[in-house]
């Protein structure tokens, strides 16, 4: 087995998330937050900022769409909700829809609540919303449920490869 596959399964054997490890390997700085889920409380994103102390505008969601039959993630902040239509723009597209959780679930390897727009199962388009520049840092999800990584908007771009656009609604 190659090193660097060793060295990945060690991390996620330590707790670690393909959201981590990724981070870990490129060298990419950041911080990591756990609290304790409440599987009872109405919205991931709010529980998260509420647990963590954090501004809702600076926790960011990962929500995956249809776009003209292609998925598409967009990551914009708790506080409000996407805009679909100018998700589908952003990314030249005429119509967009949510995703079927199911397929989201299956197609970036990670659970509702716990997606996160690093280390996916399958490298999909990203839109980040433009608001992140705002913030020096900001919070998505590590990979599951009761974990977030507070990372740079930039950095988190770049290893997405994501487009910025003002895609959420307030």
């Amino acid at each position: 087995m190659a090193k660097k596959q060793k060295q990945k399964q060690k991390q996620q054997q330590a707790g670690g998330t393909p959201a981590t490890v990724a981070l870990t390997a490129t060298g990419t700085a950041y911080t990591l937050h756990s609290y304790d889920h409440d599987p009872a409380h109405p919205s991931y994103g709010e529980e998260a900022a509420e647990a963590m102390g954090v501004s809702p505008e600076r926790v960011f969601k990962t929500l995956v769409a249809d776009v003209d039959g292609a998925l598409t993630v967009a990551v914009v902040p708790v506080a409000g909700s996407l805009d679909l239509k100018a998700l589908a723009a952003a990314v030249g597209g005429k119509r967009a829809t949510m995703a079927d959780p199911a397929l989201a679930e299956r197609t970036t390897g990670y659970v509702r609540g716990g997606i996160s727009p690093l280390g996916q199962r399958k490298k999909l388009p990203t839109v980040l919303d433009a608001s992140a520049s705002t913030h020096p840092t900001i919070c998505v999800s590590a990979g599951r449920r009761g974990l977030e990584v507070e990372l740079s908007p930039t950095d988190l771009a770049h290893l997405t490869d994501a487009v910025l656009a003002p895609i959420g609604r307030a």
